[in-house]
């Protein structure tokens, strides 16, 4: 019976989401159920029985008129499209995950790159030696060198698939559902990363302060050293919350090929509750809403240290999120 229920699926996933269709989905449904029990009774086989239900039932076009969706489907076809299978999904999945590593490490890299010329510095202040300056800067380029060839590469390794935004794909019931599973499966990951990343970030100055005040008792060495400490923490924040929100958006993009004035936009909880925009442009841009909001946030904060008043993009954010949601959202 599974395999009449995922081919059913897959015979109504492109037409409209109408409680039209979806009566009609029904119907066909208890018509293919009752045929199949009828079958299996006078002692046919599973494979037997799924065949000819599949070979009686399975052509829309031919049923359309009885089930009472024949101008849906004839008057006003959707554009054509093409099933991503689920192996299909599985790599990309899989590449997006290394993607995520890699240009979340690259920004790692970038962020942490100016330690090397601060714990030089300090060497050398400390030991007298010059050319350790010249260690440090080349420390730096060094380090930026590497992040910008884990961006280089990553963006060519995931560039194969750039034909998934050329043509129309879509998913077919069980990968829908793998999908889901994945998503649950990795929002509680997701929501630890971005705790542990935003804590980092926040208590990246509390080694600063510590430090500063100890180095009055023990060595200069260690206030000089102190800022090192900072854009490590931030760094290594900064890299979660990548990745993190990476990750989140790949399987979100392929919980999304379906559309929602679809069937198969409507396959399980995780595309329900995901709000549609009209607009492309809108739509690309509030997939990225809070990451890009927490990284104003941090910015806004290390630069000005006005954590008592830099609280307020959060409110502020909320506000504008639900106006976008409520205004542009099908």
């Amino acid at each position: 019976m599974e395999t009449i229920k995922n081919y059913l699926e897959t015979m109504f996933l492109n037409l409209p989401n109408t409680p039209e269709v979806y009566k009609a989905k029904n119907e066909l449904w208890q018509m293919m159920e009752d045929k199949y029990t009828e079958l299996k009774a006078e002692g046919k086989s599973e494979n037997e029985a799924v065949g000819i239900v599949i070979a009686e039932f399975g052509n829309l076009d031919e049923l359309a008129k009885d089930l009472g969706i024949d101008q849906v489907i004839h008057q006003n076809p959707l554009p054509e499209s093409k099933i991503l299978p689920l192996e299909d999904v599985k790599k990309y999945l899989s590449d997006h995950a290394k993607h995520a590593f890699m240009t979340a490490l690259g920004v790692l890299l970038c962020i942490t790159s100016v330690c090397g010329p601060i714990l030089f510095s300090a060497l050398a202040e400390k030991n007298k030696e010059d050319y350790l300056h010249a260690l440090g800067a080349c420390s730096l380029f060094f380090l930026i060198a590497c992040a910008v060839g884990l961006f280089i590469y990553s963006g060519v390794m995931i560039g194969r698939w750039n034909y998934l935004k050329a043509e129309r794909y879509v998913t077919d019931f069980a990968t829908a559902d793998y999908l889901h599973q994945a998503h649950e499966a990795y929002k509680p990951i997701y929501a630890l990363q971005l705790t542990i990343g935003v804590t980092l970030c926040i208590l990246s100055v509390v080694p600063t302060i510590l430090l500063d005040y100890a180095s009055g008792y023990f060595s200069v060495f260690l206030s000089q050293c102190s800022a090192a400490i900072l854009f490590i923490l931030v760094g290594v924040g900064v890299f979660l919350i990548v990745m993190g929100s990476m990750r989140l958006k790949s399987i979100k993009t392929m919980l999304h090929l379906n559309e929602q004035r679809t069937v198969g936009g409507n396959y399980t909880p995780s595309q329900q509750n995901e709000p549609h925009y009209t607009n492309k442009t809108t739509q690309t841009i509030m997939s990225v809403f809070w990451p890009t909001v927490t990284c104003l946030y941090l910015i806004w904060s290390f630069l000005t240290f006005d954590w008592h008043i830099s609280w307020i993009i959060w409110p502020i954010a909320s506000i504008i999120h639900a106006l976008i949601k409520n205004l542009l959202s099908e």
